[in-house]
């Protein structure tokens, strides 16, 4: 009898967050990406950080703060992507650079980093214009301009990172020609 009311509760209380994360005002539409975020698997203790941080800016309603830490949470995710066969292939795309460690991809703009990807074959020129273009939304929270995105935008954009993220996951880089 206690189970068949604890599962009834449990049951109301999904149907309540579910009714209420359609609510544009909602506290429960963070939990939309909650779930969102437990899809993505396992991420290095960074990333994992800096998006739990972009999801509590969510919370607070600090929607700028957020597209700026997920982006960070990211970008890491594709300098890990880029590292994983010891820099060859980037090597090889962007002689120039003398890229020998992960971290000097820090020193890289996020933008000739996106390009580079394509290059090393980790996706093909519409995902690099779709980064570019959620590139270009960070840009303008980081910095003093006129937008100002509001819960539905910055849920959107969360998401958008977090399904490029999964894609890129099972990718990986073009090994280098002989």
């Amino acid at each position: 009898m206690l189970r068949r009311v604890v599962r009834r509760a449990d049951l109301l209380r999904a149907d309540a967050r579910r009714i209420l994360s359609t609510v544009e005002s909602g506290r429960e539409r963070r939990f939309t990406l909650d779930a969102s975020y437990r899809t993505l698997g396992r991420l290095s203790l960074k990333q994992d950080d800096l998006f739990r941080q972009g999801l509590a800016c969510v919370e607070h309603q600090l929607y700028r703060a957020a597209h700026v830490m997920a982006w960070a949470a990211f970008m890491d995710f594709l300098h890990q992507k880029l590292a994983e066969d010891g820099l060859k292939r980037l090597g090889q795309a962007r002689p120039d650079w003398k890229i020998k460690h992960v971290e000097d991809l820090r020193n890289c703009s996020d933008y000739q980093v996106i390009e580079a990807a394509e290059d090393c074959g980790l996706y093909a020129k519409t995902t690099k214009k779709a980064l570019h273009g959620l590139l270009n939304k960070r840009n303008e929270c980081a910095h003093p301009e006129e937008y100002c995105p509001e819960l539905n935008d910055t849920l959107g954009y969360l998401d958008e990172l977090f399904k490029r993220l999964t894609m890129l996951r099972s990718r990986t880089v073009v090994p280098p020609a002989p």
